[in-house]
């Protein structure tokens, strides 16, 4: 009886998702036929590198490609690279901005700092938008045009776009796919784009922002000492005017992640932040995960042995997660048998989220670029940013 209740609680909480959870499992994408108004507004980009010489000329050399009419003009944070970033961003063309960043004061993430100087500098070129973008995403050359319409169309403070990630290695086709179909699980698209809805969210590779609403917001400053930046810029946005979240082929991270340890410590890094450091919050996130993506598989099996109700029940759970899971896994050309493996990626993300608390427990926290964030030193800082300074 006990399996019984949880493979019928298993298919409860699929047949949930799957109809009520705003429709997350649908490819959400910009409407067709979108074109820009005259005069095309300003463009102000801004990119913030950080040993980035790997991948920036790419990224940049797409944005100089851009089919954009309107005004636009490139400018490169260099957030103290102890590579070649500001020669690679010098050497790549005209239109091209270096700014060097000050030192990282308390109470401010690296990114968050360095988009502020971005931001500042980029004010003489009187933009009327801001595209924040990576240092590892290549634009197609109708990218930005098709960002610009569709925030004039639909008169958008903010429209963000999933860009395509990596997925050429294993790990990348095991994990990548799956850390979308989970980011839009957390962050359905259709609440995101509701006006009515609180639900906010953006992903930060690839988010165009009015000018104006930068600054009913209060700045970059508003989300200094924020890691999840991209949905605390898209919250703050929200509160005062309508934003937009979807995915796009028009963009693609080139940034490698071949190994499973690389992409454990990538989701480690913020995993407990996300859970605002609370025991318990982790304690319900891992025995979510357990009830949602491990019981079908593990219920099926144990039913085939004991009770056939049991094991229908966790069969058909399983068939609902896979079959939620398929747009995703096809939108990255995978076959449909990736669509099962749900169960094996969810062991690999709780993992990776015990791992985050661990580090955060021990005073080490996660960490980007050698440069160490989510301490709890940080933490206390980033809560009490005046405090701290």
């Amino acid at each position: 009886m006990p399996l019984v209740c949880l493979g019928a609680l298993s298919c409860l909480i699929w047949l949930t998702l799957i109809t009520l959870w705003g429709r997350f499992w649908r490819l959400t994408t910009a409407p067709p036929g979108l074109t820009l108004s005259p005069p095309p507004p300003r463009v102000a980009v801004v990119i913030p590198a950080r040993n980035e010489a790997e991948t920036l000329g790419r990224a940049l050399q797409s944005l100089l490609n851009q089919d954009y009419p309107g005004l636009l003009r490139i400018f490169v944070v260099d957030d103290h690279s102890t590579d070649s970033t500001a020669h690679v961003a010098s050497v790549a063309g005209e239109r091209i901005t270096i700014v060097s960043s000050p030192d990282l004061p308390d109470g401010w993430t690296g990114k968050m700092w360095a988009l502020e100087q971005g931001v500042k500098t980029a004010q003489a070129f009187s933009p009327e938008y801001f595209l924040f973008t990576d240092a590892d995403i290549v634009h197609t050359r109708c990218s930005l045009s098709s960002l610009v319409a569709l925030a004039q169309s639909r008169k958008f403070d903010l429209v963000s776009m999933m860009v395509r990630l990596r997925c050429e290695s294993f790990a990348e086709r095991a994990l990548m796919p799956s850390f979308v179909f989970f980011f839009f699980l957390l962050y359905p698209p259709n609440w995101v784009n509701d006006r009515r809805k609180k639900t906010a969210a953006a992903a930060g590779g690839d988010i165009l922002v009015r000018a104006e609403a930068v600054d009913k917001m209060g700045g970059i400053e508003a989300v200094c000492g924020e890691l999840i930046d991209d949905c605390a810029l898209a919250r703050e946005i929200k509160r005062n005017g309508a934003i937009w979240l979807g995915l796009t082929d028009e963009a693609s991270s080139i940034r490698r992640y071949d190994t499973f340890g690389t992409i454990g410590r990538m989701i480690s890094r913020n995993a407990f932040y996300q859970l605002r450091h609370s025991f318990w919050l982790l304690i319900a996130t891992l025995l979510g995960l357990c009830i949602t993506f491990l019981a079908p598989p593990a219920v099926l099996l144990a039913g085939l042995l004991s009770n056939y109700v049991a094991a229908l029940l966790g069969g058909l759970a399983w068939l609902l997660m896979s079959l939620s899971f398929l747009p995703m896994a096809r939108f990255y050309g995978l076959s449909v048998v990736w669509a099962a493996t749900l169960p094996l990626v969810a062991i690999f993300y709780a993992g990776a989220t015990m791992h985050s608390a661990l580090l955060y427990w021990l005073g080490r926290g996660g960490e980007w670029k050698g440069r160490a964030q989510d301490t709890r030193l940080s933490a206390k800082s980033v809560l009490n940013p005046k405090r701290s300074k």
